[in-house]
């Protein structure tokens, strides 16, 4: 899997989400559980990423970097993480 965006926060994860599965594109997102249950968003911990199969990433990039409310600077790509379920 490859991170294509880092939202702040579940609300934004989960509109990026919806965003990639209109265009039918499989979403997971990964966050830490402690900044969901308080709700913070300071140095990370309210953080979630938003993570696609590999043969998805470029699409997945294009898609999000021709909204209007996300420019390219915040897509970001990491190394592929292990995942045989998607």
């Amino acid at each position: 899997l490859i991170t294509v965006y880092k939202a702040y926060g579940q609300p934004e994860a989960e509109i990026i989400k919806g965003r990639l599965n209109v265009e039918n594109i499989p979403v997971m997102l990964k966050y830490e559980s402690l900044g969901n249950v308080y709700g913070l968003t300071i140095d990370g911990l309210g953080q979630v990423e938003v993570l696609v199969p590999s043969k998805y990433a470029e699409q997945a990039k294009e898609i999000l970097g021709h909204d209007a409310d996300m420019g390219p600077e915040c897509l970001d790509a990491t190394e592929p993480e292990q995942n045989p379920e998607l």
